[in-house]
């Protein structure tokens, strides 16, 4: 076996591995699209979550303009509450029209002036 021969074997095999390697970006770059869901075509995002057990939460997720209240575990989503209108949060104790910086906040916290 000559040092032609090896080359000659070893050619199909980068030829092989090349194509192999084209094909997975291909599908990772339109593996979705082929599968008929659009990513971001209905904003949802994650408003807040409060775990009350191990595995166990509380989530409010806003989903185009609506709010759900859902009771998340282990095995199941489930629907408490949906509400139409954003719930207001209150932040009435910070004035609207003054910018508070974290070392003033602290101050205010640990009574010094």
């Amino acid at each position: 076996m000559s040092f032609f021969d090896i080359v000659k074997a070893f050619i199909p095999l980068v030829i092989i591995i090349g194509l192999l390697y084209g094909v997975l970006v291909f599908i990772k770059k339109y593996g979705i699209a082929f599968k008929g869901n659009k990513t971001g075509s209905i904003p949802i995002s994650v408003l807040s979550s409060q775990m009350i057990m191990p595995k166990k939460f509380i989530s409010v997720v806003k989903i185009a303009d609506k709010l759900l209240i859902l009771g998340v575990s282990d095995g199941s989503i489930t629907l408490l509450k949906e509400l139409d209108q954003p719930v207001e949060q209150d932040n009435s104790f910070i004035p609207h029209n003054e910018k508070i910086n974290f070392v003033d906040l602290l101050k205010k916290n640990l009574g010094i002036r």
